[in-house]
């Protein structure tokens, strides 16, 4: 395993609630290695979304320190926060967010145009990006020609295409069902054997199994894995 990519230390993030104060995130700390494949795993309102948009550049905390490949996020500016966001980060959502209009190839592409990549150099890499998820024979479908499992192995490939550090990946099976959520956890498993760093957002106990490392979020509070309680069930 590599040297850490996530430092996150003491962070805080509070929301006003008819006139309580929640505590999104309480005093979290972790740190990734480069090269994990983290689950963190917790129910709705446990504060999974939060640490997820923290991570992501989404979202500022309020107090802590958080460090991506040894730079400050806290002092960054909008600007700073979406080049890291469009350079450092790859998102996969669970409703894949794909532009029915475009084919896989261009939905895959598009990031790439965004960020300004010759049209020759988006298509190749687009075509990786798609060789990898095992899907290049499907390149000139449009969404509403593939499967759910397809269209969120496009949403992959899609989150692939700028060589981000770092997977983040939301629900990714949330809208599949189980067979095909599997085969989109091998996919992930096999994109972590190449060196990605992927972290996993769900509520889904048999899908954060799947994960090498596994941590829970309850009431803003994030546990190592080790049999600490999330909700009813332990983590193991």
């Amino acid at each position: 395993m590599g040297e850490p990519i996530i430092e996150i230390s003491h962070l805080m993030k509070t929301y006003k609630l008819g006139g309580e104060t929640v505590h999104a995130l309480n005093n979290v700390s972790i740190e990734i290695k480069k090269g994990e494949f983290l689950a963190i795993i917790g129910p709705s309102g446990s504060g999974k979304s939060t640490l997820m948009n923290m991570i992501g550049c989404l979202d500022r905390p309020q107090s802590g320190k958080y460090l991506l490949d040894g730079k400050d996020i806290g002092k960054m500016n909008d600007n700073q926060l979406a080049m890291i966001r469009n350079q450092k980060i790859g998102f996969i959502f669970q409703n894949f967010n794909l532009l029915t209009k475009l084919t896989a190839l261009e939905n895959v592409e598009l990031p790439l145009l965004y960020a300004g990549l010759p049209a020759k150099q988006r298509r190749e890499k687009a075509l990786e990006g798609l060789t990898k998820v095992g899907l290049i024979e499907r390149a000139g479908h449009l969404p509403t020609q593939l499967s759910g499992g397809q269209q969120q192995r496009v949403a992959i490939a899609r989150a692939l295409a700028g060589n981000p550090a770092i997977l983040l990946a939301d629900e990714p099976t949330g809208a599949l069902d189980s067979k095909t959520s599997i085969e989109i956890l091998e996919v992930m498993k096999e994109l972590n054997e190449l060196g990605h760093t992927i972290i996993l957002i769900t509520h889904d106990l048999a899908i954060a199994k799947q994960a090498r490392r596994m941590v829970s979020i309850q009431d803003g509070e994030l546990l190592e894995n080790g049999g600490e309680p999330i909700g009813n069930i332990a983590i193991y």
